[in-house]
């Protein structure tokens, strides 16, 4: 059978001359950076892109992004499995908490609170000084490039072994620049380790081909979720079983759901049930490849 949402996508594409143009100067690198994330504006106010799940989704990229530049051999399904079955009281390893830090820096508004949430070894002071008193003018003044640079340059300066707090950081001055309530991580995404090494104008043209890159990927992964999604949504009036809507509103939140979550079902074994029972309908995947301990998502 073929579904509305997978004959034709719902969302504007990404102009081709956006991502064929090989920039050559800073300013075609600056026009080019500046033209993706327009479309990415507009691509994030369509009501079709699930903006949580999304959210989730990328802050899973960057936790990767971030192992990538401290050598650990930690991936996606190893940062799942760190955070996925945690307990309170447990503690998720050096890869899970990077990924932790990730998760809850996307989950509320931009606010030092947040931040700090996010990044608890981190004093308040500390956060509203990188975001707010990095630049001579104030961080909330200039370009959003140049600012997030600031950000950035700032941040890695004071800690500069804490790439994870760094990136968070501009990926929230980024959000504050351009009027986005939570933190889109797009700079975690795309910057690559040696990147975090420059300084000046070479960081604000890493930054600018960061976004230009990240951009492109974001717009396939909103399209993409935005299809999976209307695909669950399609399927959840037939799922009978109690607490049906609670658990399907996990899923639209969350990048994996573990059986274990789904608090609004009457058991494990019937949470296991309904996790197989979306799997059958092609509605959600299961993520481990295990046949225990497993993990779902859209």
């Amino acid at each position: 059978m073929t579904y509305a949402a997978d004959r034709f996508d719902t969302l504007p594409r990404m102009p081709s001359w956006v991502t064929s143009t090989r920039p050559e100067t800073p300013e075609d690198v600056a026009f080019l950076s500046g033209a993706a994330l327009s479309h990415l504006h507009l691509v994030l106010e369509r009501e079709e892109v699930p903006q949580t799940l999304l959210r989730a989704r990328l802050a899973l990229r960057a936790a990767e992004v971030c192992m990538t530049h401290q050598g650990r051999p930690e991936r996606a399904g190893e940062l799942r499995d760190a955070v996925g079955f945690l307990q309170p009281g447990d503690h998720p390893g050096p890869a899970g908490a990077v990924y932790q830090s990730w998760q809850r820096s996307v989950e509320r508004p931009v606010s030092v609170n947040a931040l700090h949430r996010a990044l608890p070894d981190l004093e308040p002071e500390q956060i509203a000084t990188w975001l707010d008193g990095c630049d001579p003018r104030g961080a909330g003044q200039g370009a959003p490039i140049s600012r997030v640079a600031g950000v950035l340059q700032t941040a890695l300066a004071d800690r500069p072994r804490d790439q994870t707090a760094a990136l968070v950081h501009a990926d929230a001055a980024l959000a504050q620049a351009l009027g986005w309530s939570h933190v889109v991580p797009l700079l975690a995404v795309g910057l690559k380790r040696a990147d975090l090494r420059k300084t000046g104008v070479d960081l604000r043209m890493a930054c600018h081909r960061a976004i230009a890159a990240a951009t492109v990927q974001v717009t396939r992964e909103a399209t993409d979720l935005a299809r999976r999604v209307a695909r669950l949504k399609t399927v959840a009036p037939k799922l009978r079983a109690k607490g049906a809507d609670a658990a399907v509103a996990l899923f639209l939140s969350r990048d994996a759901v573990a059986p274990t979550s789904l608090n609004s079902l009457r058991s494990g074994r019937a949470a296991r049930r309904f996790c197989d029972r979306l799997v059958e309908l092609g509605a959600v995947r299961e993520l481990t490849g295990r046949d225990t301990f497993r993990l779902y998502g859209v």
